[in-house]
């Protein structure tokens, strides 16, 4: 047996030494990873949701878990889409207008592009998508490690496929929309036929939760976009969320969009730089009976259905407080564009149900929009303002703050881009891609300013705008308008006629922009 040597007091004391240098390196070492791991990225989209449609943001709606996340992240009143679900949501997976990738007409292929789902999986991230998509490509083939969703537009809620033995009757569907295809990864599904539990809002949480925990063990980050259809039509909700709201909207239009304004003052959204528009409703007093029941009906169903949306957002934030990850998630929330005044009647049956479809119609858009003018579709406030709440505990100390910088979908791409170090390319799927359109909101987020160079610009159907931090140049049709954005965000005294220079040198700049994309 080998005899050990008894150990000295002064190399036991040098081992000891060597002991602590080397668990204090480790521990710095693991302290250095730690703080400079990438944030997890949770995107979630609302889809044709008003500006004033939940609690943060003056609404009579129940949205707790959305006002959480404002009371404790950053408001934004002036982040704007492009009043229109599919190239919204091109510009926000981009970094570009829906003009450069090609998805500015139509929904189709993306052209000149990368997606952020592809630029984050090469920084490192696990990259998840769920939900309505809106294109024709499948985004399962453009950076992101799994999709599971609507790769199309609308679709029924509880019933998206053929009819089921359980159904009351067939599915409304449009018909000339019909299939939609539904995407799994490289699976293409048309039509989709889901289980009888099925309904889209909370299913669709329940396929991200379900991916989230398969990679709930990985070293790597996440980027979640749940990308929601609520609360487009068709107006489609369970009946126990429908219930909920009996008795809300029998005082009507008026009553509604002015405690929702006045909410909005109270919270720090709006100033008198927001001057409340004339509304676009008429008196409820003046509707029949029957048209204020089928009014109450629609506003209550659309409301269950936003209030189904916040639910779900909840159960999703629990799950990533489970695994250990909230306080290092950035969680971002925000809609496609604005309340929708589009008209749509398919099927019978009561609103609400599996067999018809209905939409809000626009004078509950109207109210919806508080305090903008005009719906989806338009390029004034009330199509193209949304809602955005930013979440991020590690970074946002002030809890609770109002800002009112101007912003746009086109921003997105660059801030994840700041944040995570990731490289944008400049090529992809063989095509040369567009240089980014937008700036980083990341000083936002750190207390700070950001400065755009070039305006904003829009141009969807028969609307189109010119936008910086004084001024806006807008039309429906042929007629331009133009508002100073410093004293009048709502867009109620048309100026054009008074600063005949500055329409000029607007709508100039205007042009040059669009015909880039002819």
């Amino acid at each position: 047996m080998v005899q050990l040597k008894p150990v000295t007091r002064q190399a036991l004391t040098g081992i000891l030494v060597l002991m602590l240098a080397f668990c204090l390196g480790c521990s710095g070492e693991d302290s250095r990873e730690k703080n400079n791991a990438n944030p997890n990225i949770v995107l979630v989209l609302a889809d044709d949701l008003g500006y004033s449609d939940i609690g943060a943001y003056g609404s009579e709606i129940s949205t707790p878990n959305l006002d959480r996340l404002a009371e404790n992240g950053i408001r934004f009143t002036r982040m704007h889409n492009t009043s229109k679900c599919f190239p919204s949501r091109a510009v926000l997976l981009t970094g570009l207008y829906a003009q450069q990738s090609g998805m500015h007409e139509q929904p189709e292929d993306f052209h000149h592009s990368v997606m952020f789902g592809e630029v984050l999986k090469r920084a490192g991230y696990r990259t998840l998508f769920v939900g309505k998509h809106h294109g024709t490509d499948n985004p399962h083939e453009w950076g992101f490690d799994h999709y599971w969703g609507l790769r199309d537009g609308a679709a029924n809620y509880f019933n998206p496929g053929e009819q089921r033995p359980s159904d009351p009757g067939p599915p409304a569907q449009k018909e000339w929309a019909y299939p939609r295809t539904f995407a799994f990864d490289d699976s293409l599904v048309a039509p989709f036929t889901p289980s009888e539990d099925y309904y889209g809002t909370d299913s669709w949480t329940d396929w991200s939760i379900e991916l989230l925990g398969q990679y709930e063990e990985e070293e790597k980050p996440f980027l979640l976009y749940l990308s929601y259809q609520a609360p487009h039509d068709p107006l489609q909700a369970p009946e126990e969320s429908v219930r909920k709201y009996e008795g809300v909207y029998e005082n009507g239009y008026e009553a509604i969009a002015q405690a929702r304004y006045e909410r909005q003052i109270e919270m720090g959204l709006l100033d008198d730089r927001y001057p409340r528009p004339e509304p676009e409703y008429p008196q409820w007093e003046e509707l029949s009976d029957s048209a204020r029941a089928d009014q109450v009906r629609r506003m209550q169903v659309y409301a269950g259905m936003i209030d189904r949306m916040d639910q779900n957002i909840g159960r999703l934030i629990e799950t990533i407080k489970a695994m250990g990850e909230w306080e290092n998630t950035l969680f971002m929330f925000a809609s496609d564009n604005g309340a929708s005044a589009e008209v749509v009647q398919i099927g019978e049956g009561p609103i609400g149900s599996l067999t018809r479809w209905a939409s809000l119609k626009e004078d509950w858009a109207n109210v919806a929009n508080t305090p903008f003018r005009k719906y989806k579709n338009y390029s004034h406030e009330g199509g193209t303002a949304t809602p955005f709440i930013v979440h991020w505990p590690e970074v946002i100390a002030d809890g609770g703050a109002v800002n009112h910088t101007l912003t746009h979908f086109i921003d997105l791409m660059p801030t994840l881009i700041d944040i995570t170090g990731a490289e944008y390319p400049e090529r992809y799927k063989g095509e040369e891609v567009y240089p980014l359109a937008g700036v980083s909101m990341r000083p936002l987020f750190e207390g700070g300013n950001i400065e755009r160079e070039s305006p904003l610009y829009y141009d969807w159907g028969e609307g189109s705008a010119i936008q910086t931090e004084e001024w806006k140049l807008v039309r429906w049709g042929s007629e331009w308008e133009l508002y100073d954005m410093q004293n009048d965000r709502t867009e109620t005294t048309n100026l054009a006629g008074e600063h005949p220079e500055i329409t000029r040198e607007l709508k100039q700049k205007w042009r040059e922009w669009s015909q880039t994309w002819k």
